[in-house]
């Protein structure tokens, strides 16, 4: 079907709204990519109509079957920022892809914040080896003074009067292994549970 001036119009209008839909989501260079794309995708989807009953009629239509542009560019950008993430395995685009999966979905939600604790348990043991040597007396495992039973292991202001703090230095190494291993399992985890929602989708 080979579009009039009004029908490139409404076409070329949803594009325009679907671009500065994707600039909220995505960068000026993938944007460009992505408009290319569903453009593409579009102008076949015109060309196979056969423009009946009319052409208004067939343009609304495939329009209305691709969805509005906002919802268009967030499923999109959503696919990009996943498949990205999944690909390069770089920090933003996981953290991107599942703050995207947190707020839509219930396993997103769990996930996301399973990567919150480990990531924050982790790199609360790097912050106790990064201040053991600066405060030492208020470093380390913290011992009830009556039962001699631990308390818990961190940075305690003020010192407790019902505690002392036990651990001198070997606290670092260990607090550095156990901070790493975390965040790397941590990490692990994120993105094999990405992997895993990506074969997901596309079977």
């Amino acid at each position: 079907m080979n579009l009039s001036d009004v029908g490139e119009s409404r076409v070329n209008g949803y594009l325009f709204v679907l671009q500065r839909s994707l600039k909220t989501f995505l960068p000026p260079d993938a944007v460009r990519d992505a408009v290319r794309e569903i453009e593409s995708h579009l102008r076949e989807r015109m060309e196979a109509a056969d423009g009946s009953p009319n052409e208004r009629e067939t343009v609304e239509r495939i329009l209305a079957e691709l969805g509005p542009p906002l919802r268009v560019a967030q499923a999109y950008s959503a696919e990009r920022t996943l498949e990205e993430a999944v690909t390069t395995g770089r920090l933003v685009p996981m953290f991107r892809a599942m703050w995207h999966l947190a707020v839509t979905t219930f396993a997103g939600f769990g996930a996301a914040l399973g990567m919150f604790a480990g990531y924050f348990v982790g790199f609360a043991f790097l912050a106790i080896a990064v201040m053991k040597p600066i405060f030492p007396e208020h470093t380390g495992l913290w011992v009830d003074n009556a039962t001699g039973v631990p308390h818990d292991f961190g940075m305690r202001f003020p010192i407790p009067s019902d505690q002392h703090v036990v651990g001198g230095y070997w606290v670092i190494p260990i607090s550095l292994v156990a901070g790493l291993a975390i965040v790397v399992l941590t990490y692990r985890g994120n993105r094999r549970f990405l992997t895993w929602w990506r074969n997901r989708r596309l079977s």
